[in-house]
């Protein structure tokens, strides 16, 4: 099966909590990870989610983190995230 890894950085101007994270995390930039495999037997390219990572600051330490999370989660917090500034 044909996979691929997507990266992209995200930026929250504030702080922001993510579902599945127990912590507030820091405004900053934010990897995300995307894992898609590819539908087989089509007649064209097409892919589908099958995981969804940040890399988020440890709890203690210089050290970061890699926490699976729900994309719809992720998509809630940049909501909430551009309509505090509103």
């Amino acid at each position: 099966m044909t996979t691929r890894t997507r990266r992209e950085t995200v930026t929250f101007a504030r702080p922001f909590r993510i579902e599945g994270i127990d912590r507030l995390l820091p405004a900053g930039g934010y990897e995300v990870i995307t894992d898609e495999e590819m539908i087989e037997g089509l007649s064209f390219a097409s892919f589908r989610r099958v995981a969804t990572m940040i890399m988020v600051p440890a709890p203690r330490g210089p050290a970061m983190e890699m926490i699976s999370i729900d994309p719809a989660a992720l998509g809630d917090a940049q909501r909430l995230d551009a309509g505090a500034g509103a």
